[in-house]
């Protein structure tokens, strides 16, 4: 399998609705993965791959909700879409207040399914582009020096070359230099892309 191929996680109980799931997703030449319960595919997932969860509300001993809520504590950036036969309400908001993508009761739509797997799965990727360009960024940061992240701090507050020299109690001239490495080391041109590295590095990226 392509590292780019993304895998659509079916966890339902239901054998049959399984198979036709994957049936039906394998129409459009998506690939699946089915799981009776959330366990075995707790214990089968691969971080950092691109896909989404289809995910019965009502799950023998993990439910669905709780298996959201798994996800989002063990920081699983994985885009969920709750199906149900037994959905109500309550069930709904709480799971898309949680980050799901939809909430589609059964008998599904076989299109509209369809139409929301490809929109988590785009959601997915775009997740995951976004992390590695962040994880690329953090691997730059921590090539710094600890007198270029004192340099960094001080240009990210806005200060001039000069205050910030005086803040470290050391020469312009020298924080112009360091100023010109860790510009060099974060592969920046101006202080609007240093601005956007670091933002795309998140809170790890902070000095």
């Amino acid at each position: 399998m392509s590292p780019s191929e993304p895998t659509v996680y079916i966890i339902d109980d239901d054998d049959a609705i399984r198979s036709a799931l994957e049936t039906l997703l394998a129409s459009v030449g998506l690939r699946s993965e089915g799981y009776p319960s959330a366990p075995p595919f707790l214990d089968a997932f691969r971080p950092m791959e691109i896909g989404c969860a289809l995910v019965e509300l009502r799950l023998p001993g993990i439910s669905g909700l709780e298996l959201q809520a798994l996800l989002c504590e063990r920081a699983i950036d994985l885009p969920v879409i709750i199906i149900t036969g037994y959905g109500d309400v309550a069930s709904a908001v709480r799971a898309m207040k949680a980050g799901a993508v939809d909430f589609l009761q059964k008998p599904v739509n076989g299109q509209v399914l369809i139409e929301t797997v490809q929109r988590a799965i785009r959601a997915s990727r775009i997740r995951s582009e976004a992390n590695a360009e962040a994880g690329r960024v953090r691997r730059r940061l921590a090539s710094l020096s600890q007198r270029e992240r004192d340099v960094l701090d001080g240009v990210l507050a806005g200060e001039p070359n000069k205050r910030i020299a005086a803040g470290l109690r050391i020469a312009e001239k020298t924080v112009e230099a360091h100023r010109a490495r860790l510009m060099d080391k974060l592969e920046v041109r101006n202080i609007v892309e240093l601005l956007k590295t670091v933002l795309a590095a998140g809170d790890q990226g902070k000095p």
